[in-house]
């Protein structure tokens, strides 16, 4: 007997992170940046990585960037995924910002394309009400 499907995971969405998932359902990319010395942050922080001021906002990004790095997804154990392996799972950095990273996936029909260094932009993927994920897609 089939093992049944489990829902997929949604992300946790706290007053930290509202103004992300907000966005995200306008289908605007916001990431939070310090308004001290311009670093972005993400995910989201209640102080800035390169200067601890707690003077941050949430700005609009461009969506652009490059895949910084993926893998190939065979194993069935994170659930409400399982019948969807093998897929890619992506590392996706801005353009605004060595290392500023975003995780997204692709289908395995992308399989041949995929590279490192390869372009992408931002996409929106609403998944229920509350939720609308930022994915990305090759250009």
């Amino acid at each position: 007997m089939p093992k049944e499907q489990q829902p997929k995971p949604l992300p946790a969405v706290d007053e930290l992170t509202q103004p992300f998932w907000d966005a995200a359902a306008r289908q605007q990319l916001v990431i939070q940046r310090c308004q001290e010395c311009a670093y972005f942050n993400h995910p989201p922080r209640a102080v800035c990585d390169a200067c601890q001021s707690q003077q941050l906002a949430f700005v609009p990004v461009s969506g652009r960037g490059r895949i910084y790095s993926y893998a190939v997804m065979h194993q069935p154990n994170i659930a409400g995924f399982e019948q969807e392996i093998p897929y890619l799972n992506l590392l996706v950095e801005l353009e605004e910002q060595p290392r500023l990273l975003l995780v997204s996936h692709l289908p395995m029909s992308a399989k041949a394309t995929v590279q490192i260094g390869a372009a992408v932009e931002v996409t929106f993927q609403p998944i229920n009400a509350e939720i609308t994920l930022p994915q990305f897609r090759l250009v």
